[in-house]
């Protein structure tokens, strides 16, 4: 029966298990890594060639498709010859080129001004309609640039684009040719494409302008796909993989095309470009099964082999630790397991010869275990006693009688160590007087068996010291009657507390139990006497204490007194915090239309009423807009031009702030700026001038930022100087300081007359800063509300103030 189970228990959990796993796992880990390796490297083989090919494909396509946008564009800019100088020679030209180009829709012409002079489509034709596309970008971007590529755009779900040509000569208007995008679908064939792959043409916006048969559908959005998503965003690069509109994986690349906007996308579904994977491995998955069936087969044959052996090997250790001592095993396979048979064999030989002197040892081993529990007794009491008191004058003679009742000696000695003087002092005797005079009441720390023991942490046993002549203690030890010494050092981790000296009459050696003994105890005494050293400075700190809380006390009245007090200036201080926030929200109520730090000087003024009054004073107006607001408020949501506003309107107050001019009002992008009130400044006019210029410089880049955006907006100043009436206008509950005068009638007509990025300024003002400046003379305006034309200059840059050498040569 046991023998069956032997076996059960090996094919189940033993070594035959083990051995059949192992080498299982073996064959099964080694053709699974194969595969996988070989599979991750046919993976990124198959994904780069075709990720490859079709990047390829795609460039190819992307340039195709920008050749013959380009050809467009070349045969449009044939009928904008000078040579064609009317309405019937135009027309003529753009017969011929709807003929000869049938991807051109229709052909308009615009005049310089922006007016439709010809419209010609195949089917009809309009003249001189007078229609207004001055806004039109198709016709501002190609008079500025000579050539526009508008974005594209979907009728009926069919793509168109838009190309606008300069004519030659000045003035001579734009021609604007609709182009009908269908074509692109030539370029994105499937012999082009492939059997398996798809393609497409993207606008910015995500929008398919063109694609091949398994493709998404023409005005089909594709943006929100990941793919497109990335290569739309700004500073990006074409992904490898994406998904197509029904959430599947795709291979997938791009070409841009810059000059259009474009992108053109190749994508191959993942699942049918990796179908040689799955054969790969579908193999691999064969090959592991054949491996495994091979792998348990070989694995049965080999553990079925060792499964002998072993079992008569367990069944006779099994025997052996029974106490069946005289069972030999017999094993003969020839190899390591018969050997570890024999070895079996001599150990129950070894077993049977031993058996008989264990009983005898183990008599011996309990006595002397007995006399261990009877000396741990004792060192258990004393222990008890040793820790029963926390008064250091109780401990010690404790401590001294526990140790000469386990030593059985004449005499013991406890010193303590006084670390100041370098010297043990004699703390409690036991069998000595303790009154009696000897060097023994004091030994010196220096060379001293005490001092080498509490180095070493040890004790030092001296049998006889009538034997050793030069022996330190021998002189003070023999003089008494005593001849062997025990010392025992009290220290722990905190340091060196004294020492233990056990004295004996007769001579002799220190059992090594008694020394281990004494140490253990030397342990305890050492903890006993912390305790009661603790316990005596805790009772002091007490009393520290104590005293301290009545120091405590005292104090805590003299802070109630000065809580008092902190009350009575704590009141003080609220009235000048009152006082400080009714000056802040003056301030503040300034800063709505002047410069901060002219606001805190009015605030801080003793009649800031008489600096606001009503007066006359000689002040330069600075009067500033956007050119072609108004049109682009019409054309554009409200949201954009608030967003225009802000940027605006902070660009200009930073520097209105930064010259110390005073905001008099704004009205949208129309902006008015004093100097010289209600403040005086001697420089008012050079610092008007200043401000505009860098005003110029600052709004510039943002105009060229807004253009980008699709906004055209030009920036223009007019400044003016003269006398004017300066005070507060409005109603009690809302109050504005304004100048009244022809001056600032004089600034906002120049404004208007400036052209985008120019500051048109009255000859008096470029008289007091023409030293500063360089600029030019205009000619004479004649402006709105003025009975004779004005004299006027342009300020072209701000050179500086002139130095004092070069003023004296002036």
């Amino acid at each position: 029966m046991n023998g069956v189970n032997d076996k059960v228990w090996f094919l189940r959990g033993g070594l035959f298990a083990k051995y059949v796993l192992a080498l299982v796992g073996l064959v099964v880990f080694v053709l699974a890594v194969n595969g996988a390796l070989e599979t991750w490297i046919s993976y990124r083989g198959i994904k780069s060639t075709l990720t490859d090919a079709m990047s390829e494909k795609a460039d190819a396509t992307a340039r195709r498709i920008e050749q013959s946008i380009s050809d467009l564009e070349r045969q449009i800019s044939w009928v904008t010859r000078a040579s064609s100088n009317t309405i019937e020679l135009r027309r003529a030209d753009y017969a011929q080129l709807l003929g000869q180009v049938p991807q051109v829709n229709q052909l308009t012409l615009i005049d310089g001004n922006g007016r439709e002079a010809l419209r010609l489509s195949r089917q009809t034709y309009t003249i001189n309609s007078n229609a207004d596309f001055s806004r039109d970008l198709r016709f501002t971007e190609a008079m500025t640039r000579g050539t526009i590529f508008a974005p594209a755009y979907f009728r009926d779900e069919r793509p168109y684009m838009s190309i606008g040509e300069q004519h030659s000569g000045v003035n001579a208007g734009v021609t604007v040719a609709e182009i009908d995008l269908h074509f692109l679908g030539e370029f994105l064939g499937d012999s082009q494409v492939g059997r398996l792959a798809l393609a497409y043409v993207v606008d910015p916006k995500g929008r398919v302008l063109a694609s091949s048969s398994k493709g998404p559908a023409v005005a089909t959005d594709v943006s929100a796909l990941p793919q497109v998503a990335a290569r739309l965003a700004p500073g990006s690069a074409t992904t490898a993989s994406g998904t197509d509109s029904d959430g599947h994986a795709v291979l997938t690349t791009s070409s841009a095309m810059p000059n259009l906007g474009w992108f053109v996308f190749y994508e191959q579904p993942t699942a049918q470009a990796l179908s040689p994977i799955r054969d790969q491995l579908v193999r691999i998955a064969l090959l592991i099964a054949l491996g495994l069936v091979v792998a348990i087969i070989a694995g049965t044959i080999l553990a079925r082999r060792m499964l002998v052996p072993i079992t008569a090997l367990r069944t006779g250790a099994r025997r052996l630790g029974a106490g069946d001592f005289g069972h030999r095993i017999e094993v003969k396979t020839a190899d390591e397991l018969e050997e570890l048979a024999g070895q079996f064999n001599s150990m129950a030989s070894q077993l049977a010869e031993t058996y008989s002197d264990l009983e005898w040892k183990v008599k011996e081993r309990t006595r002397d275990l007995a006399q261990s529990i009877n000396e741990l007794k004792v060192l258990e009491e004393v222990g008890r006693a040793v820790a029963s008191s926390l008064d250091l004058n109780a401990v010690l003679p404790t401590v001294g009688a526990r140790a000469l009742e386990i030593t059985h000696a004449d005499a013991v000695l406890i010193y303590g160590y006084d670390a100041d003087t370098s010297s043990f002092n004699l703390t409690q005797s036991i069998g000595i007087d303790p009154q009696a005079e000897g060097s023994h009441r004091v030994i010196d720390a220096a060379n001293s068996p005490l001092t080498d023991a509490a180095a070493s942490g040890e004790p030092l046993a001296f049998p006889d010291l009538a034997s050793e002549p030069d022996h330190p203690l021998r002189d003070v030890v023999v003089g008494a009657g005593f001849h062997s010494v025990l010392v025992v050092p009290l220290v722990d981790q905190q340091g060196v507390l004294g020492a233990l000296v056990v004295l004996r009459k007769a001579a002799g050696d220190f059992p090594a139990s008694l020394i281990g003994l004494m140490k253990t105890f030397a342990h305890q005494a050492v903890l006993a006497m912390r305790n009661a050293r603790l316990f005596t400075e805790v009772d002091q700190k007490s009393h520290a204490l104590e005293q301290a809380n009545t120091i405590v006390g005292e104090q805590a009245d003299k802070l109630r007194e000065q809580t008092e007090e902190l009350k009575d200036w704590n009141k003080s201080l609220e009235e000048r915090v009152a006082t400080q926030l009714g000056e802040i929200e003056r301030i503040r109520r300034l800063e709505r239309f002047l410069a901060p730090q002219v606001a805190q000087l009015i605030a801080s003024s003793d009649s800031p009423e008489g600096l606001l009054a009503s007066h006359r004073r000689e002040v330069t107006v600075v009067f500033c807009d956007l050119r072609g607001f108004t049109a682009f408020t019409e054309a554009t949501e409200p949201e954009e031009a608030m967003n225009v506003l802000r940027e605006y309107h902070a660009a200009l107050g930073k520097l209105i702030f930064k010259y110390e001019g005073t905001l008099d009002k704004y009205a949208g992008d129309g902006v008015m700026i004093l100097f010289n009130a209600p403040i005086l400044l001697e420089d008012h006019t050079a610092r008007a001038v200043k401000m505009a210029v860098e005003m110029r410089d600052t709004i510039g880049p943002l105009t060229e930022r807004w253009r980008n955006r699709g906004h055209s907006l030009g920036f223009g100043i007019g400044i003016a100087l003269g006398y004017a009436t300066l005070g507060q206008v409005g109603f009690e509950q809302r109050l504005e300081y304004a100048a009244i005068g022809s001056v600032t009638n004089l600034a906002s007509r120049l404004c208007g007359e400036a052209q985008p990025n120019q500051i048109v300024v009255s000859r008096r003002v470029f008289g007091m800063v023409e030293a500063c400046v360089e600029g030019r003379a205009i000619d004479d305006l004649v402006l709105k509300g003025f009975n004779h034309p004005i004299l006027a200059a342009e300020i072209l840059r701000w050179k500086g103030e002139p130095s004092a050498e070069a003023a004296a040569a002036e």
